[in-house]
C-alpha cells in the first residue's frame, strides 16, 4: 500500500498556506513539483548557471548534472541513454519529428493517426497531407471513445509507414495496449509513435519493454520542470534525416533539437528519478514497481468518482466507467459549458478544468461541442481520498 504521508511529504504545495485546503484535480494540465526537482533547479542557478561542458568547475557540473538527467531517466525507461532528448514540449518534439518524417516519407505512402489524440500528436502529423503524404484516421466509438486495434488492422498495408496513437486520451482515459498496437504496426512494417502525455503521470512506463518506436511525454505533467521528453529508438533515430545543426547530426539525442536546451530544467529532471527513487526505497521496492503502487492507490480512488458521475443523469462520463483500465482523468460533458461548473467548483475550494484541453477532434467525435468543452477531474498518486470526499461533495451541490 502506498504511504500517502510519505509522498504527500515529498511535495512542498502541501505545506504550502496559500493551497491550504485546496483539493487539486486539474493534473492532467501539470502536476505539482516534488522537492528534489525543486532543489535541483535552485542549485543550478544558484551554483552552475552558466554554458555547460566547459574545462572550468561550474561548467564541468552544470554538464555533468544535464548528462545525469538524461542517463537516470533514459535507465528508469528501459532504454539506451543516447535514445533519450530534450525539447521545450511534446507539442514542439512532435512538430520537429514530423518534419523529420516529411523528408524521410515518399508521396504516396501513409501515416495512421487517431481521432482520439491531444491536437499535439495529431495536427502536425495531418498536415504532412500537403506534402503528398496519405493520412489514415483510425476512428474512435463515438459513444464510448474506445481505440479498436481491429480497426486499426484494417488501415495497414505496405504503404503505411507510421502508426501514431496516445497511451491513452486526455479526454477519454482509458489506457491503450500500447505493446499490443505496436506489434500490429511493426508487423505492417510501420513504425509506432506513442504520445505519453496523460500516462506517464501514472507511472514511469518501460519503453523497451512496450516496444514503440518513439514515446513522448511531458515533463511538467510527471512532476518536474516544463520540458518536453522524447525517446526515439536508435534504428529509427538513425534513418531520420537531422533536424540540428549539422555538426550535431550524428548524435542522436540532440539530432531532433534545432534550438539549445534549457539547462537548468534539463539538469532538473534527474529530480524526477531522485523522487521514485526514494519511494521505492521507502516502499522497499524496486523503482519500477513504483508505477504498480501508484496505480492501485489510484484505483482505489477512482471508482467512487466514477460510481458517482455515472449516477448522475445530467452529466455523460467520458471513457470507462471501471477504474482499472483508466488513468485518473475523467472528463464529464454537461448539458452546457463547463468552464462556468469549474469556476463554481472553485468556491468549494475545489481546483478543476472545463475547457476543450486541445482535445477538440475527440469530442466532435462524440458528438460534444469543442465550445461547450468537458469538466475535467484529473488526479495523480498524491491524491488523497479526502480530496476525493471532497471533490465529489461539491459536485453534488454544483452538477
Amino acid at each position: 500500500m502506498l504511504d500517502l504521508e510519505f509522498v504527500r511529504g515529498q511535495f512542498p504545495a502541501f505545506a504550502e498556506p496559500s493551497l491550504e485546503g485546496w483539493a487539486f484535480f486539474e493534473n492532467a494540465g501539470g502536476s505539482y513539483t516534488c522537492q528534489p526537482v525543486i532543489d535541483r533547479l535552485t542549485r543550478f542557478y544558484h551554483q552552475r548557471k552558466v554554458q555547460p561542458y566547459a574545462p572550468f568547475p561550474a561548467s564541468e557540473a552544470a554538464g555533468a548534472e544535464m548528462d545525469e538527467a538524461r542517463m537516470r531517466l533514459a535507465a528508469l525507461l528501459g532504454v539506451e541513454t543516447e535514445e533519450l532528448s530534450f525539447g521545450p514540449s511534446t507539442t514542439q518534439n512532435t512538430y520537429v519529428l514530423a518534419q523529420a518524417f516529411r523528408k524521410f516519407m515518399q508521396p504516396g505512402e501513409a501515416i495512421v493517426v487517431t481521432n482520439q489524440d491531444h491536437e499535439a500528436n495529431s495536427g502536425p502529423w495531418r498536415r504532412l497531407a500537403e506534402e503528398g503524404i496519405e493520412i489514415r484516421e483510425w476512428k474512435i466509438d463515438p459513444e464510448t471513445g474506445h481505440l479498436d486495434p481491429a480497426a486499426l488492422e484494417k488501415l495497414l498495408d505496405e504503404k503505411v509507414r507510421l502508426v501514431c496513437f496516445p497511451h491513452c486520451s486526455n479526454v477519454v482515459g482509458e489506457i491503450n495496449p500500447v505493446a499490443e498496437i505496436t506489434a500490429l504496426a511493426h508487423a505492417a512494417g510501420a513504425f509506432a509513435c506513442v504520445d505519453g502525455v496523460s500516462f506517464a503521470p501514472h507511472g514511469f512506463p518501460d519503453v523497451g519493454e512496450l516496444g514503440c518506436d518513439i514515446y513522448l511525454f511531458s515533463a511538467y505533467k510527471t512532476f518536474g520542470p516544463h520540458q518536453g521528453i522524447m525517446v526515439m529508438r536508435r534504428a529509427l533515430a538513425e534513418a531520420l534525416p537531422n533536424q540540428a545543426h549539422f555538426f550535431n547530426g550524428d548524435t542522436l539525442y540532440k539530432k531532433f533539437t534545432p534550438a539549445g536546451p534549457d539547462h537548468a530544467q534539463v539538469a532538473a529532471c534527474a529530480g524526477m528519478v531522485d523522487y521514485v527513487e526514494a519511494l521505492a526505497a521507502h516502499q522497499g521496492v524496486a523503482p519500477g514497481a513504483v508505477a504498480g503502487l501508484m496505480h492501485a492507490h489510484e484505483v482505489q480512488l477512482m471508482q467512487p468518482l466514477l460510481d458517482f458521475l455515472g449516477s448522475r443523469n445530467s452529466v455523460r462520463l467520458l471513457g470507462p466507467k471501471s477504474a482499472e483500465n483508466r488513468a485518473p482523468t475523467v472528463a464529464v460533458a454537461l448539458q452546457g459549458p463547463a468552464e462556468p461548473v469549474a469556476r463554481r467548483l472553485a468556491n468549494h475550494k475545489v481546483m478543476a478544468g472545463g475547457s476543450n484541453f486541445y482535445a477538440v477532434r475527440p469530442l466532435q467525435a462524440m458528438g460534444i461541442d469543442p465550445d461547450d468543452g468537458v469538466l475535467r477531474l484529473s488526479f495523480t498518486h498524491y491524491t488523497s481520498p479526502e480530496e476525493v470526499d471532497q471533490l465529489i461533495a461539491a459536485l453534488d451541490r454544483e452538477l
